[in-house]
C-alpha cells in the first residue's frame, strides 16, 4: 500500500503476531483499528464475535486493508473434542464473517490478509515442500483448508486475498517458543522425541516484516509460507538453543511421555514439517534472521 497513512483493520490484535504487527504499523503512522470481543473502549476498537460469525461491518468502512490473525491457540491446551471445535470455529466462522463483510462493502479494502499455518502440509518427513504442495491429512491440514476456503467471499468480490501460512514463531513473548525459553534458560531443555522431526521456524521480526511486505505488494495474492529459508530438525534447534543461551540440554522428552501429556496434539509436536518460503523469496523478500541462532538472539 503506497498511501502515506493507511487505515488497517486487525483481528487478533492482542495475540503474539497481531500485537507486534500493530506496534509496527502504528510506529510508521498508519491508523490501526482493532477488532475486539468486548464492548469498544476507544475509537480504534470495533466489536466482533468470531465464534458466532458476527462483525460490526460499519467499523470496517474506509479501511485500506484487513488482516485476520484471530483464532484460539492450537497449543494452548489438550485437544479435546470441545477444544478442537473451538479452534475450528474461532478461525473458520471468524474468517467467513470478515470475508462476507468485506465483500459487502461499497468500497472494499484493497487487500485481505488471512492467517493460516504450515499445518496445511501435515507430515512431510524429510521432504521439503513449498506452496505448490497439496494439503496433508489430519486435523490441522483439514482445518487450514477450511480456514483458507472461508475467505472465498472476499476473493470472489475482487479483493486481493493473501494467506500467510506461518511456521513456529521464535519469540520469548508467547506461542510455542515462549514456553521453550524458560525451560532452556533453566537448563531443562532437550530434544522432543528422537529430535529428527523438522521444525520450520520464523523470527517474529521477519513474520511482521513479511506480512507488511504482502500488504504493500499489489501484485501478490494466494498462499505464502512465512518460514525462514533453512528449516532444521528439533535436534539441531535444541543444540542452537543451548548454544545461544549457554545452557546444557540434557533432558530429552520421550515420545511416549509427550503422547501421554498432550494427547492428539503430540502428533503435531513430533511431526515433521520441512517447509520452504519459495513464493516469499521469489517476490523479493529478504529475511533479517534466516538462521536459527540469529532468530533466537533476536527473541532475547
Amino acid at each position: 500500500m503506497d498511501l502515506e497513512r493507511s487505515r488497517i483493520v486487525v483481528a487478533g490484535a492482542s495475540g503474539l503476531i497481531g500485537s507486534a504487527l500493530v506496534r509496527s504499523l502504528t510506529a510508521d503512522g498508519h491508523e490501526v483499528v482493532r477488532l475486539v470481543r468486548h464492548a469498544p473502549r476507544s475509537a480504534d476498537e470495533v466489536r466482533w464475535d468470531p465464534e458466532n460469525g458476527r462483525v460490526d461491518a460499519a467499523g470496517l468502512d474506509g479501511c485500506d486493508a484487513v488482516v485476520n490473525l484471530a483464532g484460539a491457540g492450537v497449543g494452548d491446551r489438550r485437544w479435546t473434542d470441545a477444544y478442537k471445535t473451538r479452534i475450528r470455529s474461532s478461525r473458520v466462522h471468524g474468517t467467513t464473517a470478515l470475508a462476507e463483510a468485506v465483500a459487502a462493502m461499497e468500497r472494499p479494502p484493497r487487500v485481505f490478509v488471512n492467517g493460516s499455518a504450515i499445518g496445511y502440509y501435515g507430515e512431510t518427513g524429510d521432504r521439503a515442500v513449498d506452496e505448490s504442495a497439496p494439503a496433508g491429512e489430519g486435523f490441522l491440514p483439514a482445518l487450514c483448508v477450511e480456514w483458507e476456503a472461508a475467505a472465498a467471499p472476499a476473493r470472489e468480490a475482487g479483493v486481493r486475498t493473501v494467506f500467510t501460512r506461518t511456521g513456529l514463531v521464535v519469540s520469548s513473548g508467547g506461542g510455542a517458543w515462549g514456553r521453550l525459553f524458560p525451560l532452556f534458560r533453566a537448563g531443562l531443555g532437550g530434544r522432543l522425541g528422537d529430535g529428527s522431526q523438522y521444525w520450520s521456524f520464523v523470527a517474529l521480526h521477519d513474520e511482521v516484516a513479511a506480512i507488511r511486505h504482502l500488504l504493500d505488494r499489489e501484485d501478490l495474492s494466494g498462499p505464502f509460507n512465512l518460514t525462514a529459508p533453512h528449516p532444521l530438525t528439533n535436534r539441531q534447534i535444541t543444540a542452537a538453543m543451548g548454544r545461544v543461551l549457554r545452557r546444557p540440554t540434557p533432558f530429552p522428552v520421550p515420545a511416549a511421555v509427550l503422547r501421554a501429556a498432550l494427547g492428539e496434539m503430540a502428533g503435531d509436536v513430533l511431526g515433521s514439517a520441512r517447509v520452504l518460503p519459495a513464493r516469499l523469496e521469489e517476490s523479493g523478500f529478504r529475511f533479517a534472521f534466516p538462521e536459527i541462532d540469529g532468530a533466537i538472539r533476536a527473541a532475547l
